[in-house]
């Protein structure tokens, strides 16, 4: 592992630590490759490990055409779920706890088999999956003002801050996760919403797109972890006060609160 891998993985979670933003990592190096971003993602798992978190998931980011515009990138990215960002339906997130949070609604994966890659399709991950579950990803990013590119993003974990996972638990049998629709709800007001075919055509394509990725990395997605497959909208940006509600019509809904 290279010196610059581990400082930058170290300037990354001092950021997440205190509260402060630091200066794009692409604006200072030029040299820096996807890879390097992905082994720094990876520096970070290492070390989080090593202070008793616990990996929940993986979430896939930037799966959807307005997300990828936003950023100007033509491919996902993904970042690793830990115990400590999970939290129930209708919790409350204090906004200074993050520098610049936003929300996505997302349909949940639970896996009940590990995926393995190179060669997962859309049909392995639907056979894999135990149910779906209504979340709220929030995000937020430790580089300044949001200043990111793909490099950034991914090394900076997905941009994952937290995930509030709503009660209904539903079984793929009687769903069509392409045509599910999603409502957004900011204060009560219906600010966006979206379809799982947001996600790369269709949710599972998503999920197969970070196993085949994640197999590059000797990484698998295992049973029981909660596989996030991007969002369906465009994120929003929220501040104190704030109560964000996701509908996801027959898979529930999800709800949170920012203080």
């Amino acid at each position: 592992m290279s010196t610059k891998i581990e400082n930058y993985a170290s300037e990354l979670l001092e950021a997440e630590k205190t509260c402060k933003g630091i200066a794009p990592l692409t604006d200072r190096d030029s040299s820096l490759t996807v890879e390097d971003a992905y082994n720094i993602q990876l520096e970070m798992v290492k070390r989080k490990l090593a202070d008793g978190r616990t990996v929940i998931g993986k979430k896939v980011g930037l799966t959807s055409v307005a997300m990828q515009k936003m950023l100007n990138v033509d491919e996902p990215d993904y970042g690793h779920l830990y115990d400590d960002m999970e939290l129930g339906n209708k919790a409350s997130i204090k906004v200074n706890s993050m520098l610049a949070p936003k929300v996505e609604a997302e349909i949940g994966f639970v896996l009940s088999e590990d995926l393995v890659g190179p060669n997962v399709t859309y049909l392995d991950v639907m056979m894999a999956t135990k149910h779906v579950v209504p979340t709220i990803e929030v995000i937020d990013s430790r580089v300044s003002d949001w200043k990111i590119k793909l490099i950034d993003t991914v090394a900076d974990n997905g941009s994952s801050a937290k995930v509030v996972i709503g009660d209904k638990q539903t079984t793929l049998e009687t769903l069509d996760l392409r045509t599910n629709c999603m409502s957004l709800y900011k204060n009560e007001e219906l600010i966006a919403t979206g379809a799982g075919a947001a996600a790369l055509g269709h949710p599972a394509h998503a999920v197969a797109w970070l196993a085949n990725k994640l197999h590059a990395f000797g990484i698998t997605l295992k049973k029981d972890e909660l596989i996030l497959p991007g969002a369906l909208s465009g994120a929003v940006v929220v501040e104190a006060g704030d109560t964000i509600e996701a509908d996801f019509g027959p898979i529930g809904s999800v709800m949170v609160h920012f203080e």
